[in-house]
């Protein structure tokens, strides 16, 4: 992954997306909640971008029920693990 890409967790849920940031910060993993890219989709309206960590947070987040995980350069998004 270069330095400039982000990963995307979305999920079902806004109730999965706030338990993943409190999570998250409890473990002090950088992220934002933003909405969902156009280009993906989800029932939620939200998801976790992050930068860095991903397999941190994947394994933090295991227990819910995650949509899927999208890599982005820029507009394209390749998923990039199989939830």
């Amino acid at each position: 992954m270069h330095n400039n890409d982000f990963i995307y967790i979305l999920f079902h849920t806004i109730h999965d997306v706030l338990r993943a940031e409190k999570i998250l910060k409890q473990h002090n993993l950088a992220h934002e909640l933003i909405p969902v890219p156009r280009n993906l989709s989800s029932d939620c309206g939200m998801c976790v971008k992050l930068q860095n960590d991903i397999d941190k947070a994947l394994l933090l987040c295991a227990k819910m029920d995650i949509a899927g995980c999208y890599n982005a350069e820029g507009k394209e998004f390749k998923e990039v693990k199989s939830i």
